[in-house]
């Protein structure tokens, strides 16, 4: 039988930043949604130049994780408007961890994607992150506003993962799980805190699914992926760029890669992908 813990408490896995909140400064609150759905989203911005990078973290990770605080480096050095946030039950936004669905958080994303200043908007996802960019990439472009678009930056993307990856390891005792309790957990490998899936999320994602048709972008797009991702299989990858168009797609594998892709080479790499995105 899996683990079970009180969804309703849940809280997002160990955040993988700078955890020294002497060193953080602080993060600006933003209010989402409507009575019982309000929320407050904590998210840095600094307002350099006219192209601006968005961060969408994945699935339990905060805005403070070493990824996104390279970017931020780069993004300084190079003039470039950079903003990062936390989703609802991660980091320092509120929202229960387990209340949260990829719509949810897509809604979360698009609100502070309205609020980015510049004329060219670069979004930057990793793992879950790049399912939310893509879902957002669908919402900008059918409202009119996705002229804006100037690249994506997909890392460990796992568009579709509820269908696609969770679900069919699913075993047993968490399928059973997920209908009488309304979630499931698993093992973690990034810390003592179990993973928790529940059948909302699960079920909010098969009404955000992307890879089942084209994804149009309309806009340059480049994927880095670890051939020894044990999270996202680098198939996944291969998948994913069958699913979007032939022109203007690059996908770098890395043959000792992990999830993560956070280590110095993997973050060097992040930083050519980015550069080349801003001056394609």
């Amino acid at each position: 039988m899996t683990t079970r813990i009180d969804p309703a408490a849940a809280a997002a896995p160990p955040p993988t930043g700078n955890s020294d909140a002497a060193a953080r400064r602080p993060a600006l609150p933003i209010e989402i949604g409507d009575g019982g759905e309000r929320r407050t989203i904590a998210h840095l911005l600094d307002h350099r130049g006219e192209t601006a990078v968005l961060w969408l973290g994945g699935y339990g990770s905060d805005m403070r994780g070493s990824k996104a605080e390279c970017l931020d480096a780069l993004a300084a050095a190079s003039d470039l408007t950079f903003c990062r946030f936390d989703y609802s039950g991660h980091g320092e936004s509120s929202g229960a961890f387990a209340e949260g669905t990829i719509t949810r958080w897509t809604d979360e994303a698009e609100a502070i994607a309205d609020r980015v200043p510049g004329s060219r908007l670069i979004l930057a996802g990793s793992s879950m992150g790049a399912w939310i960019a893509l879902r957002l990439v669908q919402r900008l472009r059918s409202s009119g506003r996705g002229r804006r678009l100037g690249g994506l930056l997909l890392l460990a993307p796992a568009p579709d993962f509820t269908q696609r990856l969770v679900e069919p390891g699913l075993t047993a005792d968490q399928r059973r799980d997920l209908d009488e309790t309304g979630y499931c957990t698993e093992p973690s490998p990034y810390g003592p805190e179990p993973t928790i899936y529940t059948r909302a999320l699960i079920e909010d994602g098969r009404r955000n699914l992307v890879m089942d048709d084209l994804i149009e972008t309309g806009c340059p797009v480049h994927i880095i992926q670890g051939m020894m991702d044990e999270d996202v299989p680098y198939r996944h990858a291969l998948d994913l760029v069958a699913a979007l168009p032939a022109d203007g797609v690059v996908l770098t594998l890395v043959r000792d890669g992990d999830h993560r892709l956070s280590r110095p080479d993997d973050l060097k790499r992040m930083e050519t992908a980015l550069r080349g995105l801003v001056a394609s």
